[in-house]
């Protein structure tokens, strides 16, 4: 198998593990289409609302796991690296990814907003800069109780948390960087409604709910 197709495998297979729509499926396992309630959004923070703790963990664990899973595939598909490097390779996937959990396939091009997902190809690219964006985005949601809030800050510090480890290692990755502002910039513009309901106060504090189990 040539590079250029190995390279062509490598990002319709990463599109197609992150195109898989588990909070959707969460919900039709119940008996209902989960864009029908709540935020209508099939990330795991709508299942955890609307279906209770245990699908929503399972959800944000699997959509996760399908973005570490992509990023793998750079190793794992022979020849996919001969073009970018293995971290070039990573990198595509990790976006091809994120882009294929955002604007699913199987659901008319419509997804969630990618969190779950990017924490996953982050702990496959990046894991120390993920554990410093998870523990900000752990204190941000216990300050606001806001998830959308707690998304929006972590997004926002992961390039500034991946240069920073970058430059203190003494050499910053150009792929990773770039993947790391592009992931950040394409989480804050799917939070854009939370954005405006932030502004218009409407936006609402995570309550955890009784679980439907």
């Amino acid at each position: 198998m040539t590079a250029p197709i190995s390279f062509l495998l490598l990002i319709a297979a990463a599109y197609l593990l992150g195109s898989i729509p588990f909070g959707y499926l969460a919900g039709r396992a119940r008996g209902m289409d989960i864009r029908q309630h709540g935020s209508g959004n099939i990330g795991a923070t709508n299942v955890f609302r609307i279906l209770g703790r245990g699908p929503g963990i399972a959800v944000f664990v699997l959509d996760a796991l399908k973005g570490f899973l992509a990023v793998r595939l750079a190793t794992w598909i022979p020849g996919a690296d001969g073009l970018l490097g293995v971290g070039g390779a990573a990198v595509i996937a990790a976006l091809a990814a994120v882009l294929g959990h955002n604007y699913t396939c199987w659901l008319g091009f419509k997804g969630g907003k990618g969190i779950a997902t990017s924490a996953g190809v982050l702990l496959g690219l990046a894991p120390l800069a993920t554990g410093i964006v998870l523990g900000l985005w752990i204190l941000l949601f216990v300050m606001s109780r806001y998830v959308s809030v707690a998304s929006i800050g972590a997004a926002a510090g992961l390039p500034v948390a991946v240069i920073a480890l970058g430059w203190a290692a003494g050499r910053i990755d150009p792929w990773l960087a770039g993947f790391s502002l592009l992931a950040a910039v394409l989480a804050i513009w799917r939070h854009r409604t939370n954005i405006a309901r932030l502004r218009a106060g409407t936006e609402v504090r995570f309550e955890r709910k009784k679980s439907h189990e």
